[in-house]
């Protein structure tokens, strides 16, 4: 019978019709070879089976059994009061800087009217950019915290 095994490293057997005397000494003597190989390979130290494992040391962090997880709740009132605040203080404070420049720059009487340089274009474009960028970031603001504080809401 014909075997054929491609991951073993013994050569396969061929019928005893097929080979001659020499070269059936030559395959037992291949086939012994790998099976003491094979063999001593498989043989290990008794210490082995006798060694244990080091005990490793662990450390526990806490857990919510150990932790005092109740609060006050005035986070969740402090927190979007002062998210709220904040906004409008990025909005008012450059706008109470730039109109009252703007309202001067109206005015006939106004040094830079009076050397017939118009500043008013000036102080509409940084209006609105003031007033685009801060939306843009209190709009940002408020959904980072607003979300985060409505969602502890119980």
């Amino acid at each position: 019978m014909e075997q054929s095994n491609g991951s073993s490293n013994i050569p396969s057997e061929k019928p005893a019709t097929e080979l001659s005397s020499g070269a059936k000494e030559k395959n037992l003597a291949a086939a012994g070879s790998n099976v003491q190989v094979e063999k001593s390979t498989l043989v290990t130290s008794p210490d082995v089976a006798q060694e244990r494992p080091v005990a490793e040391s662990r450390q526990a962090y806490g857990t919510a059994k150990t932790e005092n997880l109740r609060d006050s709740g005035l986070w969740r009132i402090a927190l979007p009061v002062f998210v709220i605040l904040c906004c409008v203080a990025l909005l008012a404070i450059p706008l109470i800087i730039l109109i009252p420049l703007f309202a001067n720059s109206l005015m006939a009487t106004a040094e830079s009217n009076k050397a017939h340089i118009s500043l008013t274009w000036l102080w509409i474009v940084l209006i609105i950019l003031d007033v685009s960028i801060a939306a843009i970031a209190i709009r940002g603001l408020l959904k980072i915290f607003m979300t985060q504080a409505g969602n502890y809401q119980s």
